[in-house]
Order: C-alpha cells, then sequence, then structure tokens
C-alpha cells in the first residue's frame, strides 16, 4: 500500500494527530494518554507555547491510517538564546514495522527544516520534549515522561538520526534515614536565612513572574533549555494546579530575594490508563521534580532543603517510592544531589540528532 505524507490542517485532522499517540501505545498494560487539552491548541497555533515559534505537524499514512507522526518546530527562542540554527523533532510516535513510513515521514519534517534555515533537527528535547528511553519499557514512569517502545531507536537511527546526549532518571524507595535526612536539610536551610514558600502561598501577583524568571535563570547554561515564558508558565500552572503543582511546587528566599525554584508534581497515576485487571506497583506511582538554584546559592544546601520540603509532604501523603525525575549524564552536581537524597539510578534515556550537511 502506498505511503502518503500529509500535513494535517483543522481540528478534527489535528485531533487525529494528537490521539493517534493512544493508538501506539494501546497494548501497554499502564499508559499516560494524549493530553489534548495542551497539545491541541499547540498544533492548532492557539498555544503560548507557539510563541516565537513555527510548528508544522507531519503524519505518514497508509490507505487511510496514520502509521507515524512528527511535528517539525523551528524554535527562535531556543536558537536566539543558545546562538544556534536547530530544528526539533516533537511527538514523535509510529507503529511497529513502519520504517520505510517513518523514513520517508522524518525525511519530509527534516527537509521543511532546512528550508527553514536550520542546519541540524533534535528529536528527544526541547518544547515540553522528554528524551526517549532505552531501557525501564515496561513500567509506567513519572507524569509527563516519554514511555516509547524499544523499536524507536532502530526507526530513528534508520532515519538518520545519531545519539546526541545521554540521561538518566533516579527513584528513591524511602526509608526512615532518608526521612531524617531530609528533615534534617530543611532544618539546616532554615538556620541559614532561607525560607521555603509553596506557590500557593506566593502572592498570585508575583507567582508566574518570578517563577519564570527563577526557572529562565538557574536553567539558563543547561544543555538544550529554552526560555519559558510567563504565559506558559501561567498555563502549565492553570493546567497541574488542580492535581496539585501549587501544593508541592515553591519557592526559596534568602530574606526577600528568590533564590531557588522547585517544580513538583505529585503522582497522579490515578489517571493513567491500566489493562482490565491490572494493578500499577508501588514504585510505578512517581511525583514528577525539577530543581533549580541561582550561581551564587548554588553548595549551601538549598536543593536539599527544597527536595526535601516536598518528599517530606509526599511522604505525609502515603508514598512509598519518589523520583527525582531525569538528569543529564554529565550534570554531575545535580547527580550528586539525587545521591545525597537517597535516589538511585532506575532508568537511561538518550536525545537524538539529525544533521544536514556534513
Amino acid at each position: 500500500m502506498a505511503i502518503r505524507i500529509e500535513t494535517p490542517e483543522g481540528t478534527d485532522a489535528l485531533t487525529e494527530f494528537v490521539l493517534f499517540h493512544d493508538r501506539v501505545y494501546a497494548s501497554r498494560p499502564a499508559r499516560w494518554s494524549a493530553f489534548v487539552p495542551l497539545e491541541l491548541p499547540i498544533l492548532a497555533g492557539g498555544s503560548p507555547f507557539v510563541e516565537g515559534r513555527r510548528v508544522r505537524p507531519f503524519v505518514a499514512r497508509e490507505g487511510d491510517e496514520i502509521v507515524a507522526r512528527t511535528a517539525a518546530v523551528v524554535d527562535s527562542r531556543y536558537n536566539r538564546h543558545w546562538r544556534e540554527r536547530l530544528g526539533h523533532l516533537v511527538m514523535f510516535e509510529a507503529l511497529p514495522g513502519t520504517r520505510e513510513a517513518t523514513r520517508l515521514l522524518l525525511d519530509a519534517a527534516c527537509e521543511w527544516l532546512e528550508h527553514q534555515g536550520t542546519e541540524a533537527a533534535r528529536a528527544g528535547f526541547g518544547v515540553l520534549e522528554f528524551p526517549f528511553v532505552i531501557d525501564a519499557y515496561d513500567v509506567l514512569p513519572p507524569p509527563f515522561v516519554r514511555h516509547n517502545p524499544a523499536y524507536y531507536h532502530a526507526l530513528l537511527k534508520d532515519a538518520g538520526f545519531e545519539t546526541e546526549k545521554g540521561l538518566v532518571d533516579y527513584k528513591i524507595r524511602v526509608r526512615p534515614q532518608l526521612v531524617a535526612r531530609w528533615e534534617s536539610a530543611l532544618e539546616a536551610a532554615r538556620r541559614a536565612g532561607y525560607t521555603l514558600v509553596p506557590l500557593r502561598d506566593v502572592p498570585a501577583s508575583r507567582r508566574v513572574a518570578e517563577f519564570t524568571e527563577l526557572w529562565s535563570d538557574t536553567f539558563k547554561t543547561h544543555w538544550g533549555f529554552t526560555p519559558f515564558s510567563e504565559g506558559e508558565i501561567a498555563l502549565l500552572a492553570e493546567l497541574q494546579g488542580p492535581v496539585g503543582m501549587l501544593d508541592l511546587s515553591l519557592i526559596a528566599y534568602e530574606g526577600t530575594r528568590p533564590v531557588g525554584v522547585l517544580w513538583v508534581m505529585p503522582e497522579i497515576s490515578g489517571i493513567a490508563a491500566l489493562a482490565p485487571g491490572h494493578a500499577l506497583a508501588a514504585a510505578e506511582k512517581l511525583n514528577f521534580l525539577g530543581i533549580g538554584v541561582r550561581e551564587a546559592a548554588r553548595g549551601r544546601g538549598v536543593n536539599m532543603a527544597m527536595a526535601g520540603h516536598a518528599y517530606l509532604e509526599l511522604v505525609r501523603r502515603g508514598a512509598t517510592y519518589l523520583s527525582y525525575t531525569i538528569v543529564l549524564d554529565d550534570n554531575w552536581p545535580s547527580r550528586r544531589t539525587a545521591a545525597k537524597l537517597g535516589a538511585e539510578v532506575c532508568a537511561s534515556y538518550v536525545v537524538y540528532r539529525r544533521n544536514f550537511r556534513r
């Protein structure tokens, strides 16, 4: 059957694009479903996440059915920040046995990116995109983290992509000695003059602006980072707030100056799609966590205190396993923090890149 590469347009076609994710993962005993309220407006051009970006979706069809998809993104905010000419491929998904369709799909997306003036395409990092897992295929990951099938790596490499960066995920089994360690870190930060304020208690007039500025400053040299806009953070807070983001995320202050930021979502495994009769293990019921500290405040225990604050609250709610979430392989300061918190590596991930000219 002939393969056609198309650019979907209109609400129905773009909704089909988004929901294709659920077709790919339908056989999984546990999976995260497509997040239509966030993804559809990005593709339709009605989201803060398209400001400063050009987004073009592509699908590969055999007959009337989509068999692979991706969205190509030219991100002027990323390229301005890093002084690069890089394109991104996001939302990539494909059915098994689609090597030729995937190659044609990614060729078309990369050709469009090259015509937009970019020199390479990155897949697996950028614009809310998480990397591709390479080992932990059978367990439900933390919220928002990619849960791709093993065959994706062969599809991407056959389409001309190379491994660009490695990352690791960390998990903690809650134990009394770790709870004591987190309590100690929290008390040490308080004695040193730091105040940890949950986002819900930061005045609404300052909350989004402070969070956005802190995140941008603390991650400005982090590989692959793209600055968030206040509109993006406001949207994420609106979507995630009702399920606990504002309660668990926080800002750390030294006096009145914000010096640290913690972004946490509690485990939301109750909304995961499960096969009939399938039950999640306790180790699959995990939070999401992101952490940043200003350079001037690093090395003073602020990171340990912020993470400890969230972990203690999650344990109070009944958590027996916790996530430190994904960290770059070579981000040793963050990896050392994970170890101090009691975390151990539980999964490995990669980011891919395809260079257009050699």
